[in-house]
């Protein structure tokens, strides 16, 4: 690893420095040790109008609903910043300077045009997870870089590994690769900023070196700055928007009598995907008042562009300010391998897959950026964009940088997981010179594994340290069942991992009985736990209340098993059995915020009002994205004040009312769409 402060310098004007830099950050916290198993049904449904062309809806919500395993959540985060030290890796030229930190998923967090001294991105200026991502924890700031599936990426608070690679004039290329391990493929990042370059290069690659199709997805999440005078601009004239009764092409810029070209028009969150025609050169730009701002521009294949907004409604302003602090805002430009967002793509077996994209300063005149005419402003950016960077110069970088692609790395910057390292030594044929997944960066976490592999038998453990890290794979689970059929791994542990890779393969009965296997050599929570996801998905909420009991009074007892129970046992209505489960939890687990959270919805329905509004003092961290909890209780404990004061009944008729009529605290109001009364 270099050490910091370290520059490559070759006698040009690229130079690649590391330094340390110090960020507020809040504690990410461990793992939650619970596997979350994918959706059943491995497609998304989604109401999609006629409007859009049926070539367009092809593969919309194929292959996209909800997948983690072998990763597991990240959702132990809190509010609470203080100062953290991140290795930073700075990539800078005479005309721009970025800033990427590895271990938060290789992510872009500045971006200086230095002449004018503009920042292009909405940076990262504190590390403040919220509930967004696949797995969970998410920040918002810079350029995110998602792949695999659709949602924010595995390893959004996750390491990247980083290394230096000589570039086409022998300046300093940072490449950020890693093993992607649901769908088990490499890809990389090589970002380039070639001497006198006005534009920061990244060319990505992924692999697919499976002998059959795979389900490809890939968007990079690019964050601006928000403001009232700055305009989203695009190569295209129409859009797919979620529209009221579902998803819907409008036409651009004007749609339900709003300019949505400039985001502050927009009340509720919102997301257009442009439809960028065929031959159409792809990009899209962010404009100040003074018609100057980051343009994002590809080769071909990143066809995709999208405009996300959180909306300037009070639930949209809470998340800007939850996310970024006080009196920041962005919206989000996204470039992607397909038309939507919603959507995965074939990509076929033995297939590379790999494109250009270009960030870089756009200026245009006020009145060219800002002109009413929507036609005319993006005549105006195509002109000016084939002016500072020919459409045909981006092939001509693409084709010269492919030869950096294939380069072996002459340093390691920074160490990513282990997994990849692991893939490695499994399966040596996977090696590919050029993203080294070396045996000396395994770590403890896949240790276990190693042994299965070069001993033969997965170490059995104690249930008080957990499960440990899961695998889901095929090859893994053909060897973990050798080893239990010969007795290496037929223990308690050998069989809680195979009934996981099992379930996570839809194999409900396979599961079961692995999981009764493995209480039969030692009870524990998560056997337990894990057979109340099977009685669950078979909607037999007894049992699965049943098997939660049991796993709580087993134990080990866990926070993620404690919520677990407590939820379903609200969801459910079983009051006195939830009462029970709070009364005795210890300390710790009981001032859990989403904890207190079923503790006051459960005073709600014995009436303990008071209770419930001291909860509601609360600052809750852990929200989704999407989620009404807070809003909801505050409302119901409004309308049970007013059933009490006004002595009539607590009806819907009553909370409807309360909905139209009181409006609740800016800081439990996270609601992204207009109220529904």
């Amino acid at each position: 690893m270099l050490s910091t402060g370290l520059c490559y310098n070759i006698g040009i004007m690229t130079s690649l420095v590391i330094e340390k830099i110090t960020l507020p950050a809040a504690e990410l916290g461990p793992e939650n040790p619970l596997p979350y198993f994918r959706h059943i049904d491995p497609d998304s449904k989604f109401t999609i109008d006629e409007s859009v062309p049926v070539e367009d809806r092809r593969y919309m919500g194929w292959r996209t609903s909800f997948r983690v395993l072998p990763h597991r959540m990240q959702d132990s985060y809190g509010r609470k910043l203080s100062d953290r030290q991140y290795l930073a890796v700075i990539l800078e030229n005479e005309h721009l300077r970025a800033e990427f930190i590895p271990e938060i998923g290789g992510r872009l967090t500045s971006l200086i045009h230095k002449k004018t001294g503009v920042e292009l991105l909405e940076p990262v200026k504190h590390f403040q997870p919220a509930n967004v991502a696949l797995r969970n924890a998410w920040i918002a700031g810079g350029v995110e870089w998602n792949t695999a599936q659709l949602g924010h990426h595995y390893l959004t608070c996750a390491p990247m590994f980083a290394a230096k690679v000589t570039g086409v004039h022998n300046e300093p290329v940072l490449r950020m690769y890693a093993w992607e391990r649901t769908k088990r493929f490499p890809y990389q990042l090589d970002f380039h900023l070639p001497p006198g370059s006005e534009f920061l290069y990244v060319r990505v690659r992924i692999i697919n070196s499976h002998d059959e199709e795979m389900p490809m997805y890939w968007w990079s999440n690019i964050a601006v700055p928000q403001s009232h005078d700055r305009r989203v601009l695009a190569s295209a004239h129409r859009a797919v928007t979620n529209a009221p009764g579902g998803f819907a092409m409008v036409e651009l810029p004007n749609v339900e009598d709003v300019d949505v070209s400039y985001p502050t028009n927009i009340p509720y969150s919102r997301e257009y995907f442009f439809r960028i025609d065929d031959g159409q050169r792809p990009w899209a730009a962010s404009l100040d008042k003074d018609g100057r701002g980051l343009i994002h521009t590809s080769t071909p294949r990143l066809r995709g562009r999208k405009m996300f907004v959180w909306g300037v409604n009070r639930g949209g302003q809470r998340w800007q300010e939850y996310l970024l602090g006080r009196d920041r805002a962005y919206v989000e430009i996204q470039g992607g391998l397909a038309r939507t967002q919603l959507e995965s793509i074939p990509m076929p077996g033995k297939a590379q897959w790999d494109w250009t994209e270009a960030y870089g300063l756009m200026q245009l005149s006020p009145s060219q950026a800002h002109c009413k005419s929507w036609t005319d402003a993006v005549d105006a950016v195509d002109v000016a964009l084939e002016k500072m960077l020919p459409n045909g110069e981006v092939t001509a970088l693409d084709r010269e940088f492919a030869a950096v692609t294939t380069r072996p790395p002459e340093e390691i910057i920074f160490a990513g997981e282990g997994w990849g390292s692991l893939e490695a030594v499994r399966n040596p044929s996977s090696v590919i010179e050029e993203l080294p997944f070396a045996k000396q960066y395994l770590t403890i976490d896949q240790m276990p594994w190693l042994t299965l592999l070069d001993e033969g038998y997965l170490p059995e453990r104690e249930p008080e340290e957990g499960p440990g890290h899961f695998m889901v794979q095929p090859e893994w689970r053909a060897q973990l069942e050798e080893s239990i059929e010969c007795g290496k791994s037929d223990h308690w542990l050998g069989w809680l991992h195979l009934g996981v890779m099992r379930l996570e393969n839809l194999d409900h009965e396979g599961a079961r009985a692995a999981w009764i296997r493995s209480i039969e050599h030692k009870p524990t929570s998560w056997a337990y736990r894990n057979l109340s996801v099977i009685a669950s998905r078979d909607s037999n909420i007894d049992a699965a209340c049943d098997y939660l009991k049991r796993a709580w009074y087993t134990g080990p007892q866990e926070i993620s098993l404690a919520l677990e129970y407590a939820n379903i046992l609200e969801r459910y209505e079983r009051w006195d059995d939830l009462r029970t489960l709070l009364s005795g939890l210890p300390d710790q687990m009981s001032r859990h915020e989403r904890m207190l959270i079923v503790a006051a919805k459960l005073a709600l329905h014995f009436n303990e009002l008071s209770e419930v509004e001291q909860i509601l003092t609360n600052d809750f961290a852990s929200i989704r994205e999407g989620e009404v909890t807070l809003t909801d209780l505050w409302f119901t404990l409004q309308a049970k004040r007013i059933s009490v004061s006004e002595n009539i009944p607590f009806t819907d008729e009553l909370m409807a009312r309360v909905r139209r009529e009181l409006i609740p605290p800016q800081r439990l109001d996270q609601r992204m769409a207009g109220e529904v009364t």
